[in-house]
């Protein structure tokens, strides 16, 4: 096994020759947290950097979803239903995904591929 040489760049002297964390590109998930987005100060600087940079900014407006009110039946549990994906399926998620289910939602039938 090879010894680095520090002599190079032996680095801050209270370190003992090594490199100093890293930040991270983006705030870690915490179980239960949810998850970070940008307030809207931060949204419009970029777009005025954006701007500045001769880019096309265009704001979107918020669409109103349209309540789906073809089913009013209550939504089932979220244990009733994580009991109905084959155990071998959620291994298999979790896997390769890391997936959790944590919610129970309608989802508008216009946003369903028919």
């Amino acid at each position: 096994m090879a010894v680095p040489d520090l002599r190079e760049n032996p680095g801050p002297p209270e370190s003992g020759g090594e490199k100093p964390p890293q930040e991270p590109d983006s705030v870690p998930l915490v179980e239960g947290m949810a998850p970070f987005w940008p307030d809207e100060a931060v949204e419009s600087s970029f777009r005025a950097e954006a701007r500045e940079r001769g880019e096309p900014v265009v704001v979107a407006a918020p669409e109103e979803e349209a309540a789906d009110n073809s089913d009013a039946s209550p939504l089932p549990a979220l244990n009733d239903l994580v009991a109905r994906v084959p155990t071998e399926v959620r291994d298999m998620l979790d896997d390769l995904f890391r997936a959790k289910f944590v919610v129970v939602k309608r989802v508008p039938k216009k946003s369903l591929k028919g």
